[in-house]
């Protein structure tokens, strides 16, 4: 045995002649469920399962992700239904509200990954989805830039639970091929809450009331829909598919199977500071990392792009119907685009690449069109949405290339807190004095994309580089005789193999492991 495997076997356990034994903690969730059982899975059960899991996951998710960016988004809407009068805000005090979502979303981050860790997944987002909406409805009690500031401070802290939470829940449930449309299901719901949100402004507008003016009635009704939300997956969306309740015990150990191909597990509840210290020294995390930072300067679009809609001439009921088409738009650009890269093997960073170029065209239309070709300018605005399956592939291409629990919630923390980097420094670059042509802003949002791009095509020329290193390599034995101590039901003890694929490994202690490219 070479001096590395030796070193990594002690990271695993105690080793005596040849085998290695471990405790049951430093193993998957999912080993105990298969303790005894080593059937192989029918492929047609299998689609059963599938079919099962996602009749009652995706809705569920899909639902929730709505509503978290239609909360999030709440803002931008609210800009034109009034509130920047009634709470006297001028247009940096605006901007600082969508960076302080962010920064709250940032310094929380870390320590919500930790908790998704810890705790069951599905009651720790519940808890999480109640407070913000107790936040968002607070929303329409504030007159003043303080008070917004500390209720959209509340709304990022929380809201910081979904998406990690999310990337993990999909990696529990679904193999490596079915992640890519999956997560792309739950994500272009944020299409549809651009849509439905904007048939709510244009309701909300026309409310006759004394006493609440239309963007109070915005924050009460989105705060209500969220609140009716939480107490729904607390009581139906699983935390695990080892407790999965639609599931029988039999289910079970067949969902664990299904997913053995991803050779990442389900989880692991004691965190490992080694998987930590991998995850910070891994370059491909900060490769993620820099495209999500990217990506979301890009993002700023969110909270500014009814505004910039407004200033080509629209009135505000014009301006919030037209808004729904950015929702459409970007529905059918993440349909499509994780479908292709889910049909196509390892074209991930190509389909990005695809999908970015109409944003890049965008950006010059915008900037060279003359200011009185409204069509036009409208049209480059709905372009730039094209751009979303990019952030889509990103995500999950992180979930099928990062292994071991603990590394995987650290690069999404690492990842989500560049997303939030991005998000708080691309609304600093609506300054009033850019106004209306807005150049440098489009500029810094071309190089953007025009990074983005290079990203895409540097984690690919990285992965395929591990990989083809660990095929010359040839395979990798290091882990074959693992056994951990089980409890019968008798109460005899005896030893029992645990398989690679759940022993807790990261995708480095595991040479067996290939990258998705």
């Amino acid at each position: 045995m070479s001096t590395s495997e030796h070193d990594e076997k002690e990271k695993v356990g105690s080793e005596y002649d040849g085998v290695v034994e471990v405790s049951p903690d430093t193993i998957d969730t999912g080993a105990e469920l298969l303790y005894g059982k080593h059937d192989e899975l029918d492929p047609v059960e299998a689609d059963r399962i599938r079919r099962k899991i996602d009749m009652h996951l995706m809705p569920l998710m899909c639902i929730l992700y709505w509503i978290q960016f239609m909360d999030k988004a709440t803002l931008g809407s609210a800009a034109i239904l009034g509130i920047l009068k009634d709470a006297h805000l001028t247009a940096n005090q605006y901007n600082r509200l969508g960076t302080i979502f962010y920064l709250a979303y940032l310094a929380f981050d870390f320590p919500q990954n930790l908790a998704l860790q810890r705790f069951p997944v599905a009651k720790w987002m519940s808890l999480n989805i109640l407070f913000w909406a107790i936040a968002l409805m607070a929303h329409a009690a504030c007159k003043s830039f303080g008070a917004l500031f500390a209720v959209r401070f509340i709304l990022g802290a929380c809201e910081g639970s979904i998406t990690a939470g999310f990337l993990l829940v999909t990696a529990m449930f679904y193999t490596r091929k079915e992640q890519t449309t999956r997560v792309g299901y739950w994500f272009l719901m944020n299409g549809t809450a651009q849509i439905i949100s904007g048939f709510v402004s244009f309701g909300c507008l026309h409310i006759r009331a004394t006493t609440l003016h239309p963007w109070q009635w915005l924050m009460i009704i989105t705060g209500i829909v969220t609140v009716i939300t939480a107490v729904v997956f607390w009581c139906f969306f699983p935390d695990s598919p080892t407790t999965a309740w639609f599931l029988t015990p039999e289910e079970r150990v067949k969902a664990v199977l299904r997913i053995k191909v991803n050779q990442t597990g389900v989880e692991n509840k004691h965190f490992k500071k080694e998987q930590m210290i991998e995850a910070l020294t891994d370059p491909k995390t900060w490769l993620f990392a820099l495209f999500a930072a990217l990506a979301n300067v890009t993002n700023s679009l969110v909270n500014q792009r009814q505004l910039i809609v407004a200033s080509f001439g629209f009135t505000p009921l014009q301006t919030t119907l037209l808004g729904c088409v950015d929702g459409v738009v970007e529905i059918v650009a993440i349909a499509s685009g994780v479908s292709i890269a889910a049909r196509i093997p390892n074209s991930r960073a190509y389909v990005g690449c695809i999908y970015i170029t109409p944003a890049v065209l965008a950006v010059f239309l915008i900037n060279l069109l003359p200011w009185s070709n409204k069509i036009g300018l409208l049209f480059s605005i709905w372009l730039t949405g094209i751009n979303a399956p990019s952030f889509v592939l990103i995500l999950s291409w992180l979930g099928v290339t990062t292994a071991g629990h603990t590394k995987r919630i650290t690069v999404n923390a690492i990842l989500l807190g560049a997303y939030c980097v991005g998000n708080s420094v691309g609304p600093q670059m609506w300054l009033a004095k850019y106004k209306p042509r807005n150049h440098v802003p489009w500029i810094v949002i071309a190089i953007c994309y025009a990074g983005m791009a290079l990203t895409l095509l540097a984690i690919r020329f990285y992965l395929a580089r591990q990989n083809a290193r660990r095929d010359a390599a040839g395979p990798d034995d290091t882990y074959d005789n693992v056994y951990v101590q089980h409890v019968n039901a008798d109460g005899a003890t005896e030893k029992v193999k645990v398989d690679k694929e759940y022993l807790d490994l990261t995708d480095l202690q595991n040479r067996e492991f290939r990258y998705v490219l």
